[in-house]
């Protein structure tokens, strides 16, 4: 026989953050990037992910204050977009991901790089200040990260989540050693397009609230 369980969502997210708040290690973290970081581990259920964090010390202001102005936000992946709440975002910002654009499907491209590498090619008429979140693709990184030292546009920020075992480590370590732009990122293998949806979320002003508070975003996790 089934046991009880909770089902009211407002106490579960309730309950959820209470006991990540309980468990993580936040020393040391503004305020803002608590937000951020609960979010995170609140995403992918791994509450140690808030001390491997890295927040560049920029990053939070900058990425609110594009997010407010209306600033776009570039996507790596469907995943990212599909996770990102878009009725709580401050200046109803376009989220725009390549990945399926028609220029792709020309078989030229596809032995030269990945189709990810290459949907960020397509990112240069919008990148001037944009928001860019990376929840998937190493490759994407990278290519972003050659772009902006051949002299791109800057954007205000990167959400660095690329996830796996070939190239992820790798390219979160080249962004937090050149940091061409303010960036929030896991270092290591781990990431994934629900942490960096998370990520955005918390930045886009969904906040978290004091254990045993209300919510009016119960429904969002």
């Amino acid at each position: 026989m089934i046991g009880p369980y909770l089902h009211d969502p407002a106490a579960i997210y309730r309950q959820s953050f209470a006991v990540i708040r309980d468990e993580a290690v936040l020393d040391g973290l503004s305020e803002a990037e608590i937000t951020v970081a609960l979010r995170v581990a609140h995403a992918c259920g791994m509450v140690d992910v808030t001390a491997a964090l890295r927040f560049h010390p920029d990053a939070v202001v900058r990425a609110r204050d594009a997010l407010r102005a209306g600033a776009p936000i570039l996507a790596d992946c469907t995943m990212v977009t599909a996770g990102i709440i878009r009725n709580r975002l401050p200046a109803d910002n376009r989220v725009l991901c390549t990945l399926d654009h028609p220029a792709l499907r020309d078989p030229a491209v596809a032995p030269t790089t990945t189709r990810s590498a290459a949907a960020v090619e397509l990112w240069r008429p919008d990148l001037d200040q944009a928001v860019v979140v990376i929840g998937n693709a190493p490759t994407a990184l990278f290519r972003l990260l050659e772009l902006l030292e051949a002299g791109a546009p800057t954007p205000a920020a990167i959400l660095a989540f690329p996830v796996g075992f070939v190239g992820a480590a790798e390219s979160k370590d080249t962004l937090i050693r050149l940091a061409p732009v303010p960036y929030i990122t896991l270092p290591g293998r781990r990431g994934g397009s629900a942490m960096a949806a998370a990520a955005l979320n918390a930045l886009a002003g969904l906040t978290v609230p004091p254990v045993g508070g209300a919510t009016t975003d119960a429904a969002a996790s």
